[in-house]
């Protein structure tokens, strides 16, 4: 019986990076985490402990730091695309390069009509994720949004499902939907406007999610999907991650008050995970 290595990879993750982009009028501050994966020729480190193809771990953290100086200026995905071409062309072991970059939301403060030019507030959990792949059959990038956390109080339904003699869930035409959504869209080219496609896709998810007649939250996932389809011919597909976030109308009628769907449960845990990739025909 023969032995022998398989898929490999390795690279450092969590570089997590602060820059201050100082302009005329105001400081812009970014914050990234960073993740690099390698793949390519290094199958005698492992098989004979030679090193002499591999780059040092803490040499790609600090190339990350060292390049982020001249080269994140704009977007994630085109700070992912520059490192991505960086360590594959640099460095001849390496075939293939994955940048997977996610961007924490600071927003300026404002006062009085003024944004202020330089203090800071959380953006909350919400994150911009970017996914560069660099190797022989090209390059691919994909965009999203991580813990997008969104609500509706009405517009929602859940009726005509499968019942059995497990079932207690009742049936209704109005509830609270809301999902912590996690969303990724594949691009057909890497020279695209990154940043204007991002916050018009994301204005496009999030005003799918509010007018939408949703049946289920599957019903909701897919016309979301749909409509960043039908209007954006740079996206060749998207997947969506929606877990429900319950919220379960509390029985009052034990204490003689009618709730109108006023007062409910809001739970964590379990919870139904729902997920779909929309693509085109």
């Amino acid at each position: 019986m023969s032995i022998k290595l398989g898929k490999n990879t390795y690279g450092k993750n969590a570089v997590n990076l602060s820059k201050i982009i100082r302009h005329p009028e105001y400081h812009e501050f970014r914050q990234i985490s960073v993740n690099v994966v390698l793949e390519g020729d290094f199958e005698t480190a492992h098989t004979r402990g030679d090193n002499t193809k591999i780059l040092p771990t803490d040499t790609q953290k600090n190339t990350v730091y060292a390049l982020a100086k001249e080269h994140f200026v704009s977007s994630i995905e085109s700070f992912g695309l520059y490192l991505a071409n960086y360590f594959v062309s640099n460095n001849r072991p390496v075939s293939q390069a994955r940048i997977e970059l996610t961007e924490h939301s600071w927003k300026r403060m404002h006062f009085e009509g003024k944004y202020h030019p330089h203090a800071y507030c959380s953006g909350g959990t919400e994150k911009h994720t970017a996914v560069i792949v660099q190797n022989e059959n090209g390059i691919e990038v994909t965009s999203g949004i991580a813990d997008l956390l969104i609500l509706k109080t009405t517009d929602s339904a859940f009726e005509n499902y499968i019942k059995d003699q497990y079932t207690t869930l009742k049936e209704t035409n109005d509830r609270i939907l809301s999902t912590q959504c996690e969303v990724s869209w594949t691009y057909n080219s890497s020279k695209v406007l990154f940043v204007e496609l991002f916050n018009g896709i994301r204005t496009t998810l999030l005003q799918t999610f509010a007018n939408h007649q949703s049946l289920s939250v599957q019903h909701t996932l897919f016309a979301m999907g749909e409509a960043v389809l039908e209007k954006y011919g740079a996206v060749n597909d998207i997947t969506l991650k929606m877990p429900n976030k319950h919220h379960i109308l509390f029985n009052l009628e034990q204490f003689g008050v009618d709730n109108k769907n006023e007062v409910f449960i809001a739970t964590d845990e379990p919870y139904g995970y729902i997920t779909g990739t929309v693509v085109r025909e």
